[in-house]
Parts: C-alpha cells; sequence; structure tokens
C-alpha cells in the first residue's frame, strides 16, 4: 500500500486539512492517507494544547465517510513528546511505500527537528506549498548538511541518496487557521463550515477553546 502520513496538532482540524489530504491522496494515488496527531509537539511544549485523545476524537469524527482517510493514535499510544522519526519508523513495519506530507514552513525548519537526517532514509516526501508561494531554490529548501545527498530529478522532484523521493506540490490553500478557529470559538463566533460539521458538534457539546489560549 501508499500511504501518506499527515503530521500536526489538529487543533482542531479543519476543512483546509481535509481538502489538502485528499488533494494528494488523488495526485500521488495514495491508498490511504492517515492524520497522526501529536501528543506533546516538540516544537511547542510551552503551549497550551487541547487534550491528544479529544483531538483524536475530533479527527475521527472529521474523517468518518472517507474510507481513504484515517485518524492514528500512534504517536498518543507513545505517550509524551512525539518525534517523526519514530511515528515513521513504526509505518514502515506495516507499510512499503511512505510519503511524509508535510506544509513548506514546517520542512524549512526540519534541521530542528530530532535526527531528522534519518527521517529521509525511510519516507519520501510531499512538500505542500500554496498556489502563489514564491519559488523556493533547492540551495535554501534542504539543510547544508543533506544536500550532498539530493539530486534534483526535475523542477518540482528531488531525490534523496536512499532512493526516495522529495515532491513539491501546490495545494489549494483554504483562508482557514486552527488558531483563528480556536479563537472565534472562544469569542463566541460561529466556526460553522470552517470544520466539519460532526467537529463543529462536537466542540460545541464539550465546551472547547471557550477559554483563553496560547
Amino acid at each position: 500500500m501508499k500511504v501518506g502520513i499527515f503530521g500536526g496538532t489538529f487543533d482542531p482540524v479543519h476543512i483546509g486539512h481535509l481538502r489538502m489530504a485528499e488533494e494528494i491522496r488523488e495526485q500521488y494515488l495514495l491508498d490511504k492517507v492517515c492524520f497522526v496527531p501529536a501528543c506533546i509537539p516538540p516544537h511547542k511544549r510551552t503551549l497550551e494544547i487541547t487534550d491528544p485523545l479529544l483531538r483524536l476524537t475530533m479527527l475521527k469524527r472529521a474523517v468518518r465517510g472517507n474510507s481513504a482517510l484515517c485518524a492514528s493514535d500512534i504517536e498518543i499510544k507513545n505517550e509524551g513528546v512525539s518525534y517523526s522519526i519514530n511515528t515513521v519508523k513504526i509505518f514502515r513495519k506495516r507499510f512499503e511505500k511512505l510519503y511524509f506530507i508535510i506544509g513548506i514552513d514546517a520542512f524549512l525548519e526540519i534541521d530542528t527537528w530530532y535526527n531528522y537526517r534519518e527521517i529521509f532514509n525511510y519516507t519520501n516526501f510531499i512538500i505542500m506549498e500554496r498556489p502563489l508561494n514564491i519559488k523556493t531554490p533547492a540551495d535554501t529548501l534542504f539543510p547544508s548538511d543533506i544536500r550532498k545527498d539530493i539530486n534534483r530529478i526535475d523542477e518540482r522532484t528531488f531525490k534523496h541518496a536512499s532512493g526516495n523521493e522529495i515532491h513539491m506540490q501546490r495545494v489549494t490553500q483554504l483562508d482557514i487557521s486552527s488558531t483563528k478557529i480556536r479563537d472565534s470559538a472562544r469569542k463566541g463566533r460561529s466556526i460553522k463550515y470552517l470544520v466539519p460539521q460532526p467537529v463543529e458538534k462536537f466542540i460545541d457539546k464539550m465546551g472547547l477553546y471557550r477559554k483563553i489560549m496560547n
């Protein structure tokens, strides 16, 4: 199977996340895209984040009805700080071909990740760009200490020494963010059509985001 791994905080998951996953699934003929909510995101340890089981529940409700999308509890089961290299290794034991789905802003900071060099040995990458993104030069796209392992295949595709590929992919970038959704919910404003209806109902039922969050 060809499986995409879409990691993040998803606090909460919204329509933009789902649309990007669907476009990438279709473009790369993936059998499944798995959303993987972090238990404790390494770069957000000081922020107040919704309980991981609540975020997982929202994801499960969001993907219900689409058999090509799923929500994984791998990082939540492992507890503690969530490191992508550990997640990728677990997925690789089950699936032969992986695609790590990541936004370009996050990829440009990948050299701050734990054991980031090793990740390239286990998975392909799909780097999501906004349609109007200015093209990022290859010499700044990859950290300096792995550039010798990267070869360009074409304008938007690179290959790592492991044989795994890195694809630049433009996706529909809806002007929606989890931060704006939390802020709207806190102020009592409508979040209808920003999140799937089952997620909206769950947020209202649980009273999520009604207190001030960082």
